[in-house]
């Protein structure tokens, strides 16, 4: 069964920056590999995709450079900039602990008063 996996506010943009942590690549490559290694359980719409991609890279976390794909066709390339390595870093911690805290809450066994 197949559900429909909403993202929470900003973890598009975390979920792009790790992808981009890997090495530059094209927009529809970072949509793939998302969905491949959630293995399919999160489809990002390229309505979607796009206005990030270009919002991070008006903030400066990316570089973007045109160039062809492997299937031979011209596509822009994004790359992570110092500063988006930075920023990444930082949200990776903070989403850290607000999915540990978030876990905690969702274990919980009972409530005290």
């Amino acid at each position: 069964m197949s559900e429909d996996l909403d993202l929470i506010r900003g973890t598009l943009d975390l979920f792009i920056l790790k992808t981009l942590t890997w090495g530059p690549m094209h927009g529809l490559a970072i949509l793939r590999w998302i969905e491949q290694v959630t293995e399919s359980r999160l489809q990002v719409e390229e309505g979607a995709l796009y206005p990030a991609l270009h919002r991070m890279e008006q903030k400066g976390w990316l570089d973007g450079e045109w160039g062809v794909t492997d299937a031979n066709r011209r596509a822009k390339f994004y790359r992570l900039t110092a500063r988006g390595r930075k920023h990444f870093e930082a949200r990776l911690t903070i989403w850290e602990r607000y999915t540990q805290a978030a876990a905690m809450v969702l274990s919980a066994q009972g409530a005290s008063a």
